[in-house]
């Protein structure tokens, strides 16, 4: 794998960590609606492999690997953002969403339910759950996030130490530990779903004949989840 200059083979790289981008491609798939295309991701994916490959240092004190997913998953939702496959409109939903759960949060002194989140917006509880299906896809973080609202640095600045290193400085900080955290403070049916999803990798009929749900409703649930997620993580100033 690596030339007699000690350097890293590129080609070898690449090939070897080819099924790795087609892999990641897959996963996200499977979380998006129909109308994105697993061939763009797998595009974008092996772009953001290639940037791997030309970054990565044996210094930067990480398996390539862990480094490369990061730089693959990355190229991956810019491509998503790029096409801008969810619709601004619904991106406004989810943030009135995420407004009425902080604000019931700071009320109720925990989680509110799907009830009183429907009804701080004015909405029929069907309405809601409707909404929340159409918003399959709702992203933990976004281009967006690494922005203040008023276009100044945000989040990259404040926490990363070296923009060309994004794993070095997230390991650095404590935001790993802050989603699992937010992640422990979801209701309890929604973080079984978390974990049945993201630990056991199971699909959303999966989860569905174990929650004895629709596979649409685990959909609906897991965007709340998300929707709880980055309210919890943007009230810690990490997003």
């Amino acid at each position: 794998m690596y030339t007699v200059k000690g350097k890293a083979d590129k080609n070898s790289l690449l090939t070897e960590h080819m099924p790795l981008v087609k892999r990641l491609a897959h996963q996200m798939k499977a979380k998006l609606p129909p109308s994105v295309e697993v061939d763009d991701l797998v595009q974008a994916g092996m772009m953001g492999l290639l940037d791997a490959i030309n970054r990565y240092e044996e210094n930067h004190g990480a398996q390539f690997e862990t480094y490369a997913v990061l730089r693959i998953r990355g190229a991956m939702l810019d491509e998503l953002r790029s096409s801008d496959w969810m619709p601004r409109s619904t991106r406004a939903n989810m943030r009135k969403v995420e407004q009425a759960m902080a604000t019931l949060q700071q009320q109720l002194g925990r989680p509110p339910s799907e009830s009183e989140v429907a009804k701080s917006l004015k909405l029929s509880l069907p309405d809601y759950q409707d909404l929340l299906g159409d918003s399959g896809g709702h992203q933990l973080v976004y281009y967006e996030d690494f922005h203040d609202e008023d276009g100044s640095d945000g989040f990259l600045d404040r926490y990363a130490v070296d923009d060309d290193d994004p794993l070095k400085s997230l390991l650095d900080t404590d935001f790993r530990q802050t989603v699992i955290d937010a992640i422990d403070a979801l209701p309890p049916r929604e973080k079984m779903l978390m974990g049945l999803y993201y630990e056991e990798e199971l699909n959303l009929k999966e989860i569905g004949a174990v929650m004895g749900v629709s596979e649409s409703r685990v959909s609906q649930l897991h965007t709340q989840a998300v929707a709880r997620l980055r309210t919890y993580l943007r009230e810690r100033s990490w997003t």
